[in-house]
């Protein structure tokens, strides 16, 4: 008979698969495209290569993947200090409701007092009130000043071009 116990531990090797299984099931959530083949390739290269980019965090129901985090440094000169960046939490839909968010994210936030990180930042798309409920309830800040803005791929060889 299942415990239902909740486990977090960091991606390895025998993981990869299911860290692309929850990667799908984000990219369903939200609407957009899967990852194609290369940029899954990617991924786990960049998790867990020789030159790794970024950490995982995996969120397991006794022994089923059920939900991940990605983080990565990122820096602030103001502070002089690293700054922890969290790209992605999710949870299987059919798992919420049942504080493995929260485990995952205070993992998160160990991981950021650990680091001796003077901030931990990360972004809510605005349709997901559930998230954003969570984040305030948690005593998160929305910041209001900050805009977001990108440049992608595409653009990159265009701009350099353009203001040599």
């Amino acid at each position: 008979m299942p415990s239902n116990q909740i486990t977090i531990r960091t991606l390895t090797k025998k993981d990869g698969r299911a860290f692309l299984t929850l990667i799908d099931a984000l990219a369903d959530f939200e609407k957009l495209k899967r990852p194609t083949r290369t940029a899954r390739a990617r991924l786990l290269r960049d998790a867990l290569g020789k030159q790794k980019r970024f950490d995982v965090y995996l969120a397991f129901v006794d022994t089923k993947t059920v939900g991940y985090a990605i983080v990565f440094e990122t820096y602030s000169s103001f502070l002089a200090r690293p700054t922890l960046y969290l790209e992605d939490i999710f949870v299987l839909p059919e798992c919420r409701n049942r504080k493995i968010g929260l485990q995952l994210f205070r993992t998160c936030v160990s991981e950021a007092k650990r680091r001796n990180c003077g901030r931990m930042e990360w972004m809510v798309l605005d349709w997901n009130v559930n998230a954003i409920r969570f984040y305030d309830a948690l005593g998160a800040r929305q910041l209001k000043t900050w805009l977001p803005y990108r440049l992608v791929q595409e653009q990159f060889s265009d701009l350099l071009e353009s203001i040599s």
